[in-house]
């Protein structure tokens, strides 16, 4: 039976849904950040959720404002919001040091959490991760139509790979995007950090991945590349290997 999603309230009224699952033993928890545009239910995040089961982790998930089961336009999403609600749930929902695991866009957001909770995290297991993707990754590939769309009428609609519906592209997006990039200079985190990235990645080049490598402060960071494997990393032996790397970063710590 899926297990119905809990509500964290935030100051402005809305709700994030997460979902948690108890430690059956000391140590670690783990808090996963999911991707633009995708969910706790997808399909890594679901497969964690069984792989804490059989290990008895503590395994919190949750949904950004505008995304999934959580309240919320995802037009009126950016990176400073969903970031807000990642520390909101590491404040309000998880306990002790927690290990983030975080896949595209949640790894920009978790090495924004990670700078603002310091204490709070341990370490960081992050697929194909998309720091400043907004300015780094989309806005150039963007035509010409697509960026006067967005700059005068403020939304252009991106056709999707993953999603039958396109989506949206917002200039609030792009301009707060711009607020929080990170690449363009040392990322002061010492903490250890595992990277998993394909090298058939469409999206983000594998090569975004080294130049996060590049800036990380810690010497303390390994990058996996896995040749021919695409942007989600989903399936059965990728996430086998996850798990695998997960239970490598927690025997460490």
């Amino acid at each position: 039976m899926q297990q119905q999603p809990l509500r964290l309230g935030r100051p402005d009224g809305h709700t994030i849904a997460y979902l948690k699952r108890a430690s059956k033993a000391n140590g670690l928890g783990v808090l996963w950040l999911s991707g633009f545009k995708s969910e706790m239910t997808g399909t890594k995040a679901s497969a964690l959720d069984a792989w804490a089961a059989r290990t008895g982790r503590g395994y919190t998930r949750f949904d950004y404002f505008g995304h999934g089961a959580s309240s919320g336009d995802f037009r009126q999403g950016t990176i400073s919001r969903w970031r807000d609600d990642a520390l909101s749930v590491i404040d309000q929902i998880t306990e002790g040091p927690q290990l983030l695991v975080a896949s595209s866009m949640g790894a920009w957001i978790a090495l924004h959490s990670a700078l603002a909770r310091p204490e709070r995290i341990a370490g960081m297991v992050l697929i194909a991760p998309a720091p400043d993707f907004t300015e780094a990754l989309l806005w150039p590939r963007l035509p010409d139509d697509a960026r006067r769309q967005i700059e005068v009428e403020g939304v252009w609609l991106r056709p999707s790979d993953y999603d039958p519906e396109p989506y949206p592209i917002t200039r609030a997006l792009i301009e707060d995007g711009r607020k929080n990039l990170l690449l363009d200079g040392p990322i002061p985190l010492r903490m250890p950090i595992h990277i998993l990235h394909g090298m058939s990645d469409p999206d983000v080049p594998w090569a975004h991945a080294l130049r996060l490598v590049e800036r990380l402060a810690s010497s303390d960071v390994t990058l996996e590349l896995i040749k021919g494997g695409d942007h989600r990393l989903s399936s059965a032996p990728e996430i086998a290997r996850l798990e695998n790397r997960i239970d490598q970063m927690l025997a460490r710590l």
